[in-house]
């Protein structure tokens, strides 16, 4: 079963990727300035969960145990996104975009082997809505964030446009889930 399920999802991904080469030659950012490139590859690093970290130990430390339901919340949503995310990896294994058409340049190294979906953006989607859930005033902070970490992982050459969409459309599933129980 598992072997089918990655043959079929590699040949719907294979011809997806062909498709998404083009606009992904164009956003690469081997034409960028250096100081932009800087910011995405350090969006891309913060986005590892160095920045959701930071975030839920800021939370208690301004607004103590009341925070905990919040963080707690955060941790399990985000359990269960690291979850699915690796177990389609393992099931799709589909190659990033620098590894399957060599004009796509990889800016910064990868944190696994495969690219589908973004699990960058699954946790930046989590997190935000989790974290806005509770907090609604810090959506100006993690948003803007969400989408940095969105746009770094295409322009690093490390996914897929359709790895980012689906791996946003998997992180508002888990925290409306989530949110909803």
């Amino acid at each position: 079963m598992q072997n089918r399920l990655s043959l079929v999802a590699h040949h719907g991904l294979d011809r997806l990727a062909a498709r998404e080469h083009a606009w992904l030659e164009r956003l690469n950012g081997v034409r960028l300035p250096d100081w932009e490139v800087g910011l995405l590859r350090l969006a891309s690093r913060l986005g590892d969960g160095v920045f959701w970290y930071a975030l839920m130990l800021a939370l208690i430390a301004w607004n103590g145990w009341d925070a905990l339901p919040a963080v707690l919340h955060m941790i399990t949503a985000g359990l269960v996104g690291t979850f699915i995310y690796k177990w389609l990896k393992g099931a799709t294994e589909r190659p990033r975009p620098y590894q399957a058409c060599p004009s796509i340049c990889c800016l910064t190294a990868p944190l696994d082997r495969f690219s589908f979906p973004s699990g960058h953006t699954l946790h930046a989607v989590v997190f935000s809505a989790v974290v806005t859930a509770y907090y609604p005033a810090l959506g100006w902070l993690v948003w803007p964030f969400t989408a940095l970490v969105a746009l770094s992982r295409l322009v690093l050459g490390l996914h897929y446009v359709s790895d980012v969409l689906v791996g946003a459309l998997l992180g508002g599933t888990i925290a409306a889930l989530s949110l909803a129980l």
